[in-house]
This record gives structure tokens, sequence and C-alpha cells, in this order.
């Protein structure tokens, strides 16, 4: 195969996991809608019904060809950040907000909105919701540092009820590095008044050894590069 023809190679597989990235996000856009509307309807109770069957009959082919626990989805890079389906950020997740993070200097940011899905005490979301927004958010501003490792203690303060169809500002920020040890700060404030801390959480993380690794992940890791291979 000449380079020419590599790279025609190349660019077709690029634009082929392109167009499935897109068709994963569009789905997942479909799916939040789905479940905002569906947690807020008071339609009757025959429309629920009708509802619910032409659901079951759009889900059947989707379950044709389905990932078992240790195959990484295709169009994920695990080594690049690109995770679709992740509960707190992924594009292609139903349950995802999805919240949006990034870097300003040392300090990530994130933002989302958290619809009725979410609800916990009316109107507010539900406290564990704020937690795994968190350890989200702590565990991204620990990867940032170059410090990356998996949550072994999170400690969350619930200071006010975090409101519902809000937009809503995260931050976090490193603070201790010991060797493998890394401790986060951070915290939940609404856009609009981001001096108000809502909930604030302090995570400790810790990276993993080689062997931990290979323990932990070998057979996801190991999939995704015969798969990528191919």
């Amino acid at each position: 195969m000449t380079d020419s023809e590599n790279g025609r190679r190349l660019h077709a597989v690029d634009d082929a996991l392109l167009r499935r990235r897109e068709a994963i996000s569009d789905l997942g856009d479909a799916l939040r809608l789905l479940i905002e509307h569906a947690t807020a309807t008071e339609a009757p109770t025959e429309e629920l019904r009708r509802a619910a069957e032409r659901i079951r009959q759009a889900a059947a082919p989707l379950g044709e060809r389905a990932r078992g626990r240790h195959e990484p989805p295709s169009a994920d890079d695990m080594r690049a950040g690109v995770r679709l389906y992740n509960p707190v950020t992924g594009a292609g997740s139903a349950f995802a907000p999805p919240l949006e993070i990034h870097q300003e200097g040392e300090i990530t940011v994130g933002a989302c909105t958290l619809g009725l899905a979410f609800e916990g005490p009316p109107s507010y979301a539900h406290g564990g919701v704020s937690a795994m927004l968190l350890d989200q958010m702590l565990g991204y501003a620990a990867g940032a540092s170059g410090n990356p490792g998996m949550t072994v203690r999170l400690d969350t303060g619930y200071r006010k009820p975090v409101p519902l169809l809000t937009p809503l500002r995260l931050t976090a920020e490193v603070v201790d590095v010991d060797g493998r040890r890394v401790t986060v700060a951070g915290s939940i404030a609404t856009a609009a008044e981001p001096g108000e801390i809502l909930v604030a959480a302090t995570g400790v993380f810790v990276g993993l050894r080689a062997e931990q690794a290979r323990r932990l992940f070998g057979a996801v890791i190991g999939r995704g590069e015969e798969s990528r291979a191919g």
C-alpha cells in the first residue's frame, strides 16, 4: 500500500469514527430529551402506555449488537480521554446533564443545568447527584494537574440545596500532592451567584501503580487496542 493510499484509508477511518461519535451524541441528545419530558409529563395515562410501546420498539434494534462489560465502546479512546458514555460528561449518555469542563489556568471550571430527572427534594437536585458532579470535577482537576488517580475519599458538605433548571458553575483545584496521593477541593454554585457556595467537597485521589492498572483495566485496555488495530 502506498503512502497516499494509506493516508486515504486513515482519513476514511477518521471520518467514519467522527460520524459515529456525532450519531452517538445525537442519540444522547434525543434520550436526554425523552427523559426530561418523561419526568415532567402530565400526559393522559393511555398516552403514557402508547409512548412506552413505541420506545420499546425503538430500543429493540439497539440491543441486537451490544458490548459486554470488558468491551470498550468502539467510539471511545480511553488514552485520549474520550468517554462518550460517561454518566456525568458523556454526550452519548442519557444520564449525563452533560457537564462541560474546561481549564482556566490552574482552576478547573464546569457548567451544567440539571433537569427534573435529577430531582431529590422538590425542585432541588438529589444530594447524590451533587456528589457525583463533584467527584467528576475533582478527578478531572487531578488529571489536568498531571496527577491522575482514582477516588479513595470524597468528603461533601451541603450548605444549601442545588436548584434544578438553573445554570450551575462548578470549580475544582488541586491543593496538595504527596507522591501518588492528590488532594483536590471543589464546589458547586449557581452561575448567577458564583460566590455563594451551595455544596463543597474535598477529594483524595491515588495514582495507580502499573500492576494495579493492569489488574483493574487490563482486559478493557487490551480489547480497545485490538479494536483500533483492526
